[in-house]
């Protein structure tokens, strides 16, 4: 009985209260916790260049503001040169997927296939392509479709607002945010606390950081070897490459596939396909014999057969999503678990405390 004190059970009440608060925040407030996420993300990657213009002498309050406002400069650009550039590719590709392109397409396929594997019936890639390319664009989902696109320009423009403002604070305030956090940890689990927030925040900086340089690189690279082969709509591409490569594994597939589609769709027939193959893995084997070893020396310290199985799993768990934040979770968990079993084995208050518990 005097293992359930009613000091306990209020511990407990409040704990539960306090998971019931975060849970309802968390289901009303999504894209507010999203900003939130993206903004921490951003103090991430940007922290090392607020620090070296601080060490530097510079205040670091101006720093921060001089790196944001860059960062912001460069995202206008981004947004006045290359977006609508990419956007009118998009527009000319949409304007090449119409069913009767899609057919040809599908029966130049089908009658190379025929040819290599006789047993194949006649009409099967284009009857199932036809039926599934209507599905897509199915006319009455296009009023959803349209409310989706003015929610996602309305949500950018938010951001725009939202994610800077939050970043600034996180660069400017954040010893002072972990400070008052771990005000809150009881003394016995300070040092362990402190130091797994210090480890968590460093590997995870060097991830994002990996990340985002990997990604601009695999971009540009696909991009310009793209251009080099004669792809029109080689810039959207290429940026979709770069953001698919996010994801271990089932990026480069991603950019094989993509790659192939819109060559096909393009041109109408086969004539770019093995060239856009060749474009795509040299700049994979870039990536794999260059970018990753200089790049991810020190990010994710994780087998590769676990990161594979942990993408699988966060695909499973939450599709695309899942696959993005897999690493990243994993990385935390696979902190915290070494992180204790450390603390469990060198500090006395722990085995003082496993001690009592086994008396």
């Amino acid at each position: 009985m005097n293992n359930w004190s009613l000091e306990k059970l209020i511990r407990w009440g409040l704990a539960l209260a306090v998971l019931i608060v975060l849970y309802l925040l968390a289901s009303n407030f999504i894209t507010l916790i999203g900003y939130a996420v993206v903004a921490v993300i951003l103090s991430y990657i940007l922290d090392p260049i607020v620090n070296r213009m601080q060490a530097a002498g510079m205040n670091r309050t101006l720093a921060i503001s001089a790196t944001l406002s860059a960062l912001i400069l460069i995202l206008i650009w981004i947004s006045t040169n290359i977006i609508p550039k990419v956007a009118n590719q998009m527009m000319q590709l949409a304007g090449q997927l119409n069913i009767e392109n899609m057919q040809n397409i599908a029966r130049q396929v089908e009658d190379r296939l025929t040819e290599q594997f006789t047993f194949l019936p006649n009409g099967f890639l284009q009857e199932n392509l036809t039926q599934a390319f209507e599905e897509l664009i199915d006319v009455g989902q296009l009023p959803a479709a349209l409310s989706n696109i003015i929610g996602v320009f309305t949500n950018i423009f938010s951001a725009f607002l939202v994610i800077p403002f939050a970043t600034f604070f996180f660069l400017k305030d954040g010893s002072q945010i972990r400070g008052s956090m771990l005000q809150m940890v009881p003394n016995k689990y300070f040092e362990t606390t402190l130091s797994l927030l210090d480890k968590i925040e460093t590997r995870l900086g060097i991830y994002f950081r990996s990340v985002l340089l990997q990604s601009i690189l695999v971009a540009f690279f696909s991009w310009l070897f793209l251009t080099f082969i004669g792809l029109n709509n080689a810039l959207a591409v290429g940026i979709a490459i770069g953001i698919a490569n996010i994801i271990p594994y089932f990026g480069p597939v991603i950019g094989y596939v993509l790659s192939v589609i819109v060559s096909i769709v393009e041109v109408g027939d086969f004539s770019l396909v093995l060239p856009c193959i060749i474009a795509i893995f040299l700049v994979q084997l870039l990536d794999n014999i260059i970018f990753q070893p200089l790049i991810f020396s020190r990010s994710a310290d994780i087998h590769p057969v676990a990161i594979l199985f942990i993408i699988l799993i966060g695909a499973e768990l939450a599709g695309i999503l899942g696959m993005l934040v897999a690493i990243p979770i994993a990385t935390v968990i696979k902190i915290t678990i070494t992180q204790v079993r450390w603390s469990l084995n060198n500090y006395k208050v722990f085995r003082s405390a496993n001690q009592s518990v086994k008396s």
